[in-house]
C-alpha cells in the first residue's frame, strides 16, 4: 500500500505538490471514486487511477527518454560535473532514476533514465547483444577498408578484443553510422583512433528498439509511450 500522492508522482508527470493540489481541486480518481486526500494508501496492483477522466498508469517504475547534450556526465551525481540527472526537475531527481548505460561527457543522443534495474540489466547484458546505433563525424574519410575491419572484429593495440561491428560510410565525408552490440569503455572512439580517424562528433541514435526522438531539444526528456514500453517488454 503507499501513498496516493507518491504514486502520481511517481509518474514523473507532476511534483507531490501538484498531486495534492490536483486531489483537492476533485481532478483525481481512483477506481471510479473521486480521491478525497492526497495521503490515501492504495495497492498498485489493479489500479484504475485517472486524471480529469485520463487513465494515468500508476506502475512502479519510471522511463524517461532524454536527448543528451554535449558537457553533461552519465552519472547520478558527480562533485565536479553537471550529470544527467541534473536536467530533470527536483521531484524526479528523487525517484531513484540512473542511467541505462553511459554516453562520454562529450557525446550527445538518446539517454534511457529509468529506476528499473532488471530492465537496464537486460540493456546492458552482453549476452543480450542489444543493438546501439550512433551517427559518427570522424577527421579523416571513412572507406571500404574502414567497414571492413569494423565487420571483422577489432584487437586493439592495448589488446582489447571487439566483437565485430557495423559502420556505413554516408555521402558527406569523414561520416558515418556505426552499429555496436556492446559497449566498452570509449569504444567508438578507440576502433576509429585505431584506424587512424580520431572521433570529432559523436550521437547515440538507437538502443534497442528505442530511436531518438528528434523532436526532443537537446536536454529535454520525455516518458516513453505505450508502444515504446511494449518493445522494451518484449526483449526479455
Amino acid at each position: 500500500m503507499e501513498r496516493l500522492d507518491k504514486i502520481l508522482a511517481g509518474t514523473g508527470r507532476w511534483s507531490r505538490r501538484e498531486v495534492k493540489e490536483l486531489v483537492r481541486a476533485g481532478r483525481v480518481s481512483v477506481n471510479g471514486v473521486t480521491a478525497r486526500s492526497p495521503e490515501e494508501k492504495w495497492d498498485r496492483a489493479g489500479l484504475d487511477l485517472r486524471v480529469d477522466g485520463v487513465s494515468v498508469s500508476g506502475e512502479k517504475f519510471l522511463y524517461l527518454m532524454l536527448h543528451k547534450p554535449a558537457g553533461y556526465v552519465s552519472a547520478t551525481e558527480d562533485p565536479r560535473q553537471p550529470t544527467v540527472l541534473d536536467l530533470l526537475p527536483p521531484h524526479l531527481r528523487r525517484v531513484g532514476l540512473f542511467p541505462a548505460g553511459r554516453l562520454d561527457g562529450d557525446t550527445e543522443g538518446l539517454m534511457l533514465l529509468t529506476n528499473d534495474g532488471p530492465l537496464a540489466h537486460r540493456l546492458l547484458s552482453p549476452k543480450k547483444h542489444v543493438d546501439k546505433t550512433y551517427f559518427v563525424r570522424v577527421a579523416g574519410t571513412l572507406d571500404e577498408d574502414d567497414q571492413a575491419a569494423f565487420a571483422a572484429g577489432m584487437v586493439l593495440g592495448d589488446g582489447l578484443a571487439c566483437l565485430p561491428a557495423g559502420l556505413e560510410a554516408l555521402p558527406a565525408p569523414g561520416e558515418g553510422i556505426v552499429t555496436l552490440r556492446e559497449g566498452k569503455y570509449h569504444q567508438i572512439k578507440r576502433m576509429l583512433a585505431a584506424r587512424g580517424k580520431p572521433v570529432v562528433y559523436l550521437k547515440r541514435l538507437t538502443m534497442g528498439p528505442l530511436t531518438l526522438d528528434e523532436s526532443l531539444p537537446q536536454g529535454s526528456w520525455r516518458p516513453l509511450t505505450p508502444e515504446e514500453l511494449a518493445a522494451l517488454a518484449a526483449l526479455g
